[in-house]
């Protein structure tokens, strides 16, 4: 059998901290080695523990969520990083996504669907609803500039045409069994293909893969569809 995913809670609630321990204690894949109250443990907590996943609040007193994520993303080699929170602003699920976090979920998430998204993103899948996918990219949008446009499609310029279609099919959410079906490929040879994307593009996770994508796109004019 293979060993637990190991899973770092951190959140300055205390119940919310017991709660989730207790609720993944149910789970026999899942292994919860500690948890933190606030975003300035961060780093010493997975240095000392070594998780897979952490499940991270964004609202906390000193150092929060987010900028957590940031630091701990820019380690080598660093856990997978999940935001569970009851805020679910744009500029929240943005900033995580950049910060390269692998998914949003928000606290009144169904159990069993926490426990599927630790699972997912330990095995390398990112963990985005549709529903954030969708809210995700049209305040991309939005928002995005033309200098940051610029820089997307300098980097996807570096990529062969094969590695283009695939990250533009990660830019659509699409899990790497979805990308070879549609592309007649194996799934370790999309998983090769990725592990490409991320070392060429400089990026952490295929979350950012697929904001660049979406950084790169054509913007309609205002006013038109």
């Amino acid at each position: 059998m293979e060993r637990p995913v190991r899973v770092l809670i951190v959140d300055d609630d205390a119940l919310v901290r017991r709660g989730l321990t207790m609720m993944l204690a149910g789970a026999d894949d899942v292994e919860v080695v500690g948890d933190v109250a606030d975003g300035a443990e961060v780093m010493g907590a997975v240095n000392a523990l070594s998780p897979d996943v952490v499940l991270m609040d964004v609202r906390m007193p000193r150092v929060d969520g987010l900028a957590a994520t940031e630091r701990l993303r820019a380690r080598t080699d660093p856990p997978e990083v999940v935001i569970l929170t009851t805020f679910d602003t744009d500029d929240h699920i943005l900033r995580a996504m950049r910060a390269g976090a692998s998914g949003f979920l928000l606290k009144h998430t169904p159990p069993p669907e926490i426990v599927r998204a630790i699972r997912q993103v330990a095995a390398g899948e990112p963990m985005l609803s549709p529903t954030v996918l969708r809210r995700m990219m049209g305040y991309v949008a939005r928002t995005d500039t033309d200098p940051r446009r610029s820089r997307a499609r300098a980097l996807l310029d570096r990529l062969s045409e094969g590695e283009r279609a695939v990250a533009a099919l990660v830019g659509q959410g699409r899990t790497n069994s979805e990308i070879g079906a549609e592309l007649s490929l194996s799934v370790a040879t999309v998983k090769a293909y990725v592990s490409r994307l991320l070392t060429k593009l400089e990026l952490n996770n295929r979350v950012q893969i697929a904001l660049l994508v979406h950084d790169a796109a054509e913007r309609p004019e205002p006013g038109r569809p």
